[in-house]
């Protein structure tokens, strides 16, 4: 029994450290069910002047008193709707409201027209689920039947389906206008045409739409075939619509026809899947989660067309090196006289232009691995240095400087031994090289399971949870520098706490925790590396990955091992006590960056469960060094209570809604959109786009030292440019396909695009008010 301290020290460290490594992403939002199943309305005169309406309202469910209306026509005047008091209720987006639960009954009076026998209501109301997902607005009209005034009898003289039909309602009694299934609600086909036209039809539901820039399409029909929807100044014209969620948007009411050209590098003929991506909604109704429709194609044989020569031409230009783009242009050549030769009615030699073409298509359709054509392939050779270099100056970033304060700690305590020192730098550069290696193959293996769009550098500080366990990592690892815990009890040479001591796991978890921390910056030299690294074999990848944290644990080998770098340190005294509480300070600083990176994603309900947690841990740390001191078995007890007790606020922290957007349109920026910035480059605008996030600390860095200057937004007036902002703070599809498509590994990405048209100019990520001004300056030439 007297082992049992210790052996629950150990279960509480290795706890907390499992808290830590939790790959804890933030759960999708819950799939509503359709609003009117929610919302059960019902209206019924019960008098002349009189009419009760009813919301059956679904457990988990609430309305909101404010958001609930009633509007009358012109024949039912003085109307006034009577509802009861609602429980009171703090909102974060209305603030102090009342809402209802199970069921509301309104009641609403006004005086009828002579002879008037129904009344047009027009209902608007809100809610939302317990969940934190709330519905739109909505309204639905109803037509609500008067009794004569001289009936008595219930039911006012019509039977069910007559007196239904005369409230606006079905005969459920439920209110007419529900929202369709999907597949009913968004019917899609596919029309061959011939071997090299599809027509793709969708058609909405009468009161229902479809966004024209949420439709994609991709033919998967085998090798040497492909299609894709033409781009959006060559869509069908589509009705401008101001929308509730995505503002000015153009949609489709009423069906529409879209052609698609199949690109051919083969004349075969094939069979195979169109998928197409489709998202809309019911007018003043519910919107519907994006959709995923399979289409069976069959494509019978086609013919090679210019525009087949003319897009493997732009494969091959934009995908191959210059030798392999030179092969592709000879089969291009080749296929050009083919289709000259075909023309003249030459069959053989059309036949072997096409085989040509075939050819040079086939190295196109499968290129090298490598990164995307807007970052330079550095090769692996060159990544590594890239990567070592990067490493080595991520050291110099302040994502790290919290971690460097304690191994600086660590080396001036082991400074009396050479051999100490080497064993430190020893031991933390295997828990860098360790912790760079699982990250590496972490995302490596989930980039290869299909889900690559949102993986990057940096990508677990996008989910609630894991932020919240990093802050209260380094809220416990100060309050331990501070003495707080651990500090006074004797544990014999070794501390107990994971980063903290002269023990040989201490200077590990050290180089575990200088990784954890240093994702959310980018060095530069890093992003060349990484974009190699992503797209690259898997071991060549790895290689890369343990480069960068080579390069990270660097100085530190150089210090223990050339005596000359050793000496430079001090020697240890009385002074390390005073320099250990003084480091506390940059880890509470860490936990705050940490704490408002939590506001952004979760607001301020995220805030407060935090600091409870926070709390808890606290507890936990002096119950566990009470009972250490003094020898006794309740406290221990009160640790454990308290560690469990911890872990129920991080977990509600990941249910909670995410706030507003934190960047809005304003004077200065818009907000990004794929159709906003297609739109803007139509019209021949400078655009500077500035992909961001609020973990980010290079991002931040920038924001203060560029953008947020007077010089910047003069370049931006003087190039009439529009600034752009992207926040990818929370997961978003919409910046994952942007930063891919410019071969970025996270964020900050600055691209500006020139006036009139031309591909983006990439800048690097750590930018001087000189280089976005100059970039300004060349783009509105």
């Amino acid at each position: 029994m007297t082992d049992l301290p210790s052996r629950l020290r150990r279960w509480l460290a290795a706890a907390l450290l499992f808290a830590a490594a939790l790959p804890t992403m933030a759960q999708d939002l819950p799939e509503l069910p359709p609003v009117d199943q929610v919302f059960v309305l019902t209206a019924q005169a019960t008098a002349h002047d009189r009419i009760e309406l009813r919301w059956k309202i679904a457990d988990g469910f609430y309305l909101y008193r404010h958001r609930t209306s009633v509007k009358t026509s012109a024949s039912f005047t003085d109307a006034r709707l009577a509802l009861p008091e609602g429980a009171r209720h703090h909102d974060p987006f209305f603030g102090d409201v009342q809402t209802y639960r199970r069921q509301l009954v309104g009641v609403l009076t006004g005086t009828p027209a002579d002879s008037v026998t129904s009344v047009a209501l027009t209902v608007k109301y809100q809610g939302c689920a317990d969940a934190g997902v709330c519905y739109p607005p909505q309204t639905r009209t109803l037509s609500v039947a008067l009794p004569v005034v001289q009936a008595a009898a219930p039911g006012f003289g019509l039977g069910r389906s007559s007196a239904s039909s005369a409230f606006g309602l079905d005969d459920g009694g439920k209110a007419q206008d529900g929202p369709l299934p999907p597949e009913q609600a968004f019917t899609s086909e596919v029309i061959t045409l011939d071997g090299n036209t599809l027509l793709l039809r969708l058609t909405p539901a009468r009161g229902y739409y479809l966004y024209r820039d949420k439709l994609s399409a991709r033919l998967d029909a085998g090798a040497g075939l492909s299609a894709t929807l033409p781009p959006a100044a060559q869509m069908p014209k589509a009705t401008p619509y101001r929308d509730e969620h995505f503002g000015h948007v153009p949609v489709y009411f009423n069906q529409v026809e879209i052609p698609l050209s199949v690109v051919r590098s083969s004349t075969r003929a094939a069979s195979g899947t169109l998928l197409v991506g489709l998202q809309g909604c019911q007018d003043n109704g519910i919107c519907y989660p994006p959709m995923t429709r399979r289409l069976t194609v069959s494509l019978p044989a086609g013919v090679l067309t210019a525009a087949n020569v003319a897009a493997v031409q732009a494969g091959a230009e934009s995908a191959l090196t210059s030798e392999e783009s030179a092969d592709a242009a000879n089969a291009v050549s080749a296929a050009s006289a083919a289709l000259a030769a075909s023309s003249a009615g030459d069959a053989p030699v059309a036949e072997a232009g096409r085989n040509a073409l075939a050819a040079g298509n086939a190295t196109i359709a499968n290129p090298p691995r490598t990164p995307p054509p807007t970052r330079d392939n550095p090769g692996l050779l060159l990544a590594l240095l890239l990567a070592l270099g990067g490493g080595l100056i991520l050291n110099l970033m302040p994502c790290v400087l919290p971690v460097l304060s304690l191994k600086v700690l660590a080396l001036a305590q082991g400074g009396e031994s050479r051999q100490r020192t080497r064993a430190q730098a020893l031991a933390y550069t295997a828990g860098v090289l360790a912790s760079m290696l699982a990250l590496g193959g972490l995302i490596l293996a989930l980039r290869s399971d299909g889900i690559e769009g949102w993986i990057s550098w940096g990508f677990q500080l996008q989910f609630p949870r894991p932020v919240a366990i990093l802050g209260l990592l380094m809220f416990v690892l100060g309050l331990s520098l501070s003495g707080v815990w651990f500090a006074n009890v004797q544990l014999g040479q070794r501390a107990g706490a994971l980063t903290q001591g002269d023990g040989t796991r201490a200077d590990f978890f050290t180089g575990v925790l200088a990784v954890v921390l240093a994702t959310p910056c980018t060095a530069p030299f890093m992003g060349a590396a990484l974009a190699y690294a992503f797209v690259a074999p898997t071991a060549a990848a790895l290689l890369v990955f343990l480069m960068l944290g080579l390069g990270l644990a660097l100085p530190f080998l150089l210090i223990a091992f050339i005596p000359s770098l050793a000496r430079l340190l001090p020697k240890p005294g009385a002074w390390m006590d005073t320099l250990k509480q003084l480091l506390a300070f940059p880890l509470y600083a860490t936990a705050a960056w940490l704490l408002w990176v939590l506001a952004h994603q979760r607001g301020a309900d995220a805030v407060g469960l935090w600091m409870a947690s926070a709390i808890a841990v606290a507890l936990a740390a002096w119950a566990w060094t009470h009972a250490r001191r003094n020898g006794l078995r309740w406290p221990l007890v009160l640790a454990i209570i308290a560690v469990l007790a911890a872990l129920w606020p991080v977990y509600v922290i990941g249910q909670l809604p995410r706030p507003m957007q934190n960047h809005t349109q304003s004077e200065v920026a818009v907000s990004y959109s794929e159709a906003r910035l297609a739109e803007l480059r139509a019209q021949g605008r400078v655009v500077f786009v500035n992909m961001t996030a609020e973990w980010c600390v290079s991002c931040k860095a920038n924001e203060r030292a560029v953008f947020a200057r007077d010089g910047f937004r003069n370049a931006l007036k003087a190039a009439d440019a529009v600034y752009m902002i992207g926040d990818y703070t929370n997961v978003d599809p919409a910046i994952s396909a942007y930063l891919k498509q410019h071969g970025a590994v996270g964020v900050p990405l600055y691209v500006v695009y020139p006036r009139g048209g031309g591909e983006g100019r990439v800048l690097p990520v750590l930018l001087t008010p000189g280089m976005a001004a100059d970039a300004l300056a060349q783009a509105a030439r």
